[in-house]
């Protein structure tokens, strides 16, 4: 899902709403949805969040209260979000934000069976980074 796939809906409108954290987007299909921007930034496609392959996701935690600073578009296919905890790096695709939207509930649910797992409460603060960088892998 990084682009943007032949024949996909595209956004009609887009609209933050900083007060209720979320992002309200139209598609060209009709579908609408409203994203909280805490969804975006567990999920965010990022190397930093999706690992740099299958099984090395890493668990967010702590974004209930995070805002949407900035959205960049990035051509005309995606938009570059920056988060107010500083995280700036996931590209955003029209594909991936309907993803987002239209699975909202699944993904909400496999969330909170992820955080069941590991032992962690949602709103617990990331652990410090380790001592290593996607460039020693």
């Amino acid at each position: 899902m990084a682009g943007l796939q032949p024949g996909s809906p595209t956004p009609t409108a887009l609209t933050v709403h900083s007060q209720s954290r979320v992002l309200e987007i139209a598609f060209s299909d009709g579908a609408e949805f409203r994203i909280p921007f805490e969804l975006m930034r567990i999920y965010s496609p990022s190397a930093e969040v999706q690992g740099h392959g299958p099984g090395q996701e890493i668990l967010q935690t702590g974004k209930r209260e995070v805002n949407l600073v900035e959205l960049e578009p990035i051509g005309n296919y995606a938009v570059k979000p920056v988060f107010s905890d500083g995280h700036e790096s996931g590209i955003f695709s029209w594909d991936y934000l309907y993803h987002l939207g239209a699975e909202q509930s699944r993904l909400w649910d496999d969330y909170q069976r992820r955080l069941q797992a590991a032992g962690v409460d949602r709103d617990a603060p990331m652990p410090q980074a380790g001592g290593h960088d996607c460039a020693s892998h």
